[in-house]
This record gives C-alpha cells, structure tokens and sequence, in this order.
C-alpha cells in the first residue's frame, strides 16, 4: 500500500497517463488506486462464487476530481464529467471480459 505508478490510458480518440497512488492491497480480496490522488478512486473486488470468482471493477469520482474538471473545463466540466462516466461504464466491462479471456486461457 501507498506505492506509486503512472498508468497510461488509450481510446481511439487519445492518450494520456495518469499518476496514481495504491490505497488498498488486500491479497485476493481487493485492489484499489487513487488517481491524481484523490480525484477517483478505482477498484478491483474479489469474491467467491458458485462455480468460481466474481471480479468487480468500480470507480467513485471523488468531489477533488470534480473541482479539478471544474477548473480545468469551466463551462465544459459537466459534459466533460458525463463523457468520462460513459467512457468507464462502457469500458469497465470490455475491461473485465479482457480479464476473464486472459484467467481462462
């Protein structure tokens, strides 16, 4: 906990890296990371299932994330904020679908 990466994000549209600190490392249990930090929280949760695993992928947009898009985008911040939530909702399970190929290969 506390180790710091750079993650690098690519759409079809552009790319950028963030810097982001860990925040919780429970061994098979949960992962999560602070981007900026304290903007948004991303998390990866483990739990047993019938048959198998459940990997659950989340991120809460925290309020230093919004007063970030606030003074980064003024007029924009809200539609910039509404692309960023469709992005993650569409990608979290392109994400997960990803990870299940991998495990399972």
């Amino acid at each position: 906990m506390g180790a710091w990466f750079t993650g690098r994000n690519v759409t079809p549209d552009r790319e950028w890296q963030t810097r982001s600190q860990v925040v919780v490392a429970d061994e098979g249990r949960a992962f999560r990371w602070s981007v900026g930090p304290g903007r948004v929280h991303w998390t990866y949760s483990v739990e047993e299932a019938e048959g198998g695993t459940l990997l659950t992928e989340s991120w809460d947009f925290l309020p230093e994330g919004q007063a970030f898009f606030d003074e980064k985008y003024g007029d924009q911040a809200a539609e910039q904020v509404a692309e960023r939530t469709a992005a993650a909702r569409a990608g979290i399970p392109e994400t997960l679908a990803a990870i299940k190929k991998v495990i399972e290969a």
